[in-house]
């Protein structure tokens, strides 16, 4: 039996499909959406008077921060770090507050960053790998929240006794 490309045993009862009106072949471009309405224009962001002294007195905080970490250390030694890592811990979480609130401006957010490489090339010998691991956890803390997606590598690298039971 030879293949005609046709088959017999197939019968289409239905009735046929009417295409008057249907244009075959044609370059027809496709239609055009409708233009979306546009937001009026926004007035520019006005910050009140207490946004901006908030700002400003972060900018003071953190400007001021590895002097006041360099003279706690100078001043109490190993502790006094310590003892700033607490009080620099209070002022990320209020930064944090001020930045969810929508009202951290730009200027805060690079000095905080500023802050951070400062903080780190600080001339400060830390014994206490505690106490190293804690600045280094305050200043990653605030990295993350000021930029999530880069990574950093200047954190001073652990240095653990190695001689164990010696």
């Amino acid at each position: 039996m030879d293949y005609t490309g046709k088959r017999n045993d197939v019968i289409d009862t239905g009735g046929e499909y009417d295409y008057t009106g249907q244009n075959w072949f044609q370059d027809v471009p496709p239609p055009r959406p409708e233009p979306q309405p546009q937001a009026p224009p926004q007035a520019p962001y006005q910050p009140s008077t207490p946004v901006i002294e908030q700002n400003e007195a972060f900018l003071f905080a953190l400007e001021s921060a590895p002097n006041v970490l360099y003279s706690k250390y100078k001043q109490y030694g190993q502790l006094g770090v310590l003892g700033w890592c607490a009080e620099f811990g209070e002022l990320i979480d209020h930064l944090k507050d001020l930045g969810f609130g929508g009202n951290m401006f730009v200027t805060t957010r690079q000095q905080a960053l500023k802050t951070c490489e400062d903080i780190l090339k600080l001339d400060m010998d830390v014994k206490m790998q505690i106490i190293v691991m804690y600045l280094s956890y305050q200043v990653a803390r605030l990295r993350r929240f000021l930029d999530s997606e880069r990574v950093w590598t200047d954190y001073p690298e652990p240095q653990f006794p190695l001689n164990y039971g010696q």
